[in-house]
């Protein structure tokens, strides 16, 4: 008898369970997305005052208005490292701080997402690229991290002659983008670096500073444009627009020409996010940092980052 009324309750249990729906999908399940491109594309150095900070997008009107209605914009972003050039965009990719030379003279110690990607999706070099108006940047595609030092590199083209030292324009830069963008079989991972507005602050001319924000924010709209013009890239690509570092506030030392401490200038900058996957028209104040984005890019395009610190951005996600 006591056993029959023991048998009852297990079986009335399991009912109730499913009933409920208590049972849950197992921790490892693979999560489909519908993104299968995720391009990142860094403006150089902007201040966030005169990008989101600035509440009329008098310098991004593509940005803050038909981007921004696209995607997530995340406006409490951080550097929360060195806030230097190579730095901040090594952080990016390896989602590790780092103090590493900004002279393009030093790999990052950490593997960078590109190496990780290539390796576990055994494909193909071409299906991963940093493309850079700055020569240093080329750093960004190796480690002197033990066992990945100079493997799984990633295609580069970083300056015109690609041989890390010299710069080039960022129209050469974008044309360079379009056109492997362009091939039959498109990169899945991808990197781009625009220069111009860090190159002209440090060069103490203000409008041409403000002027070539203004060229980045056109750059980031017809990207945007273009991506979905492809057949092979529209509603299956991502496209995570951010910065490596900020700048000096007004009366913080030289003000907006330099950067590279820790003042809230320098440190306060932003993420912008557009895709398939992503929420549309959202701002989310949540506190996030550069650690974060290859932790998602890696999530979104299933590989592993055992190195990298950060979070999945989670507050992106339909």
């Amino acid at each position: 008898m006591t056993k029959l009324l023991l048998s009852a309750v297990i079986a009335v249990g399991v009912i109730l369970t499913s009933s409920f729906g208590f049972n849950k999908t197992p921790d490892d399940q693979t999560v489909k997305y519908n993104t299968e491109y995720v391009i990142v594309l860094v403006i150089d150095g902007p201040r966030f005052t005169e990008t989101f900070g600035d509440s009329t997008y008098k310098y991004i009107p593509h940005l803050g208005n038909e981007l921004k209605k696209e995607g997530v914009l995340l406006s409490n972003f951080r550097n929360n490292g060195p806030t230097y050039t190579i730095s901040g965009h090594s952080a990016i990719v390896t989602g590790r701080y780092q103090h590493i030379s900004n002279a393009g003279k030093q790999f990052p110690k950490y593997p960078s997402m590109f190496q990780y990607y290539l390796k576990e999706k055994a494909v193909p070099k071409s299906d991963a690229w940093v493309i850079s108006s700055k020569g240093k940047l080329e750093v960004l595609g190796n480690t002197t991290y033990k066992k990945w030092s100079n493997v799984f590199k990633p295609c580069t083209y970083c300056g015109l002659n690609g041989n890390g030292a010299d710069y080039t324009g960022d129209q050469e830069t974008f044309d360079k983008v379009k056109d492997v963008l362009s091939a039959e079989k498109p990169p899945h991972l991808m990197l781009i670096n625009l220069l111009a507005a860090d190159s002209y602050a440090h060069s103490k001319e203000w409008d041409r500073y403000l002027r070539s924000i203004q060229q980045c924010d056109d750059y980031a709209f017809h990207l945007w444009n273009f991506i979905q013009s492809n057949e092979k890239l529209k509603d299956k690509t991502a496209l995570i627009i951010t910065n490596d570092h900020g700048r000096h506030l007004d009366g913080h030392k030289d003000g907006y020409i330099s950067h590279g401490d820790n003042c809230e200038g320098c440190r306060h900058i932003s993420l912008l996010a557009i895709g398939p996957d992503f929420k549309q028209n959202v701002e989310s104040k949540d506190c996030a940092e550069q650690l974060d984005i290859s932790k998602t890019i890696s999530e979104i395009l299933h590989f592993s980052m055992p190195t990298g610190k950060g979070r999945v951005l989670k507050e992106l996600f339909k």
